[in-house]
């Protein structure tokens, strides 16, 4: 069955002092594109969390947003390098001391130096793990169950337009030996209105009428046109087919509808070729979202 790339899931893990909350939003795209959001509770699993995304969500512009909201107010309780503080206050002030500068800003400049704070790394319990890993599973489920509701309904519009192109293709068919008379008799018209009825060798004419028509053969591209809808209606319905393999599958049947085209000297076959080219247009721009 079809997946598309548009799709949204969330959930929320219920821990000790609060709930994580996880929001999962995707978008096509030709590659994987993450955006990750993460709060530093879950810092050091961030590697872990990406390979969980990629691993169910494969591709796409992905919007993964993980918050931890605390059941009470944290208490801040920033820590400092007292070592390194003095040494750049007592660097800083001899600094002063030769340009005669004021004391005033040294104290801030030096908080602010390089490696005097020191912030507290926060880790999760085995027990957050587990109940946020569950819940984000979950949240990466409830995505793929949009993407696949949202792949049925592309699904059937695929279907809908290689159908329309399969009918137009029948009718070229139909119009193929009519064609194929036309240009015989203006052929023969044409030479006969030039030449008359005793300037030309019939067989030679003959011969070249053939030789034309078999140009403008479209008997070879007919069939594989033929085999490429169906092949495109296999692959959609087998087990997860991907949007690049039904993409390559509509290049080939670009080819000979363009190849018909450009053979079918026929207003009417042509007006069938103009009409499959849209139903084709249709089909490429909702391969765009098909994962």
């Amino acid at each position: 069955m079809l997946r598309s790339m548009t799709g949204f899931g969330q959930a929320a893990a219920v821990v000790d002092d609060g709930t994580i909350h996880m929001e999962v939003r995707t978008l096509n795209s030709k590659f994987l594109d993450l955006g990750l959001r993460i709060p530093s509770i879950l810092a050091e699993k961030e590697a872990e969390i990406r390979a969980m995304i990629q691993d169910q969500l494969e591709r796409g512009k992905i919007s993964v947003s993980i918050e931890y909201e605390r059941n009470v107010q944290e208490k801040i309780s920033p820590r400092f390098n007292e070592v390194r503080f003095t040494a750049y206050y007592a660097e800083l002030k001899k600094l002063a001391d030769r340009v005669m500068a004021p004391y005033d800003n040294l104290f801030e400049l030096a908080l602010r130096a390089p490696d005097v704070g020191v912030d507290a790394v926060e880790k999760a319990s085995p027990d957050v793990l587990e109940k946020f890993s569950g819940a984000f599973l979950s949240a990466l489920g409830q995505c793929n169950e949009f993407r696949d509701k949202e792949g049925a309904v592309l699904a059937e519009k695929l279907e809908s337009y290689v159908r329309t192109v399969e009918e137009r293709l029948d009718e070229v068919i139909k119009l193929d030996p009519l064609r194929v008379t036309k240009i015989r008799t203006k052929i023969k018209k044409n030479v006969t209105e030039f030449f008359g009825d005793e300037g030309f060798d019939a067989n030679r004419l003959e011969q070249e009428i053939l030789y034309y028509i078999e140009k403008l053969d479209i008997h070879e591209e007919r069939v594989r046109l033929k085999a490429h809808a169906s092949h495109f209606l296999e692959a959609m319905r087998g087990p997860r087919p991907h949007g690049k393999k039904l993409g390559f599958i509509a290049q080939e049947m670009g080819r000979e509808i363009n190849t018909i085209g450009s053979k079918a000297n026929d207003a009417a076959m042509q007006k069938e070729v103009i009409m499959m080219k849209e139903e084709l247009e249709k089909i490429k721009e909702q391969l765009n979202n098909v994962l």
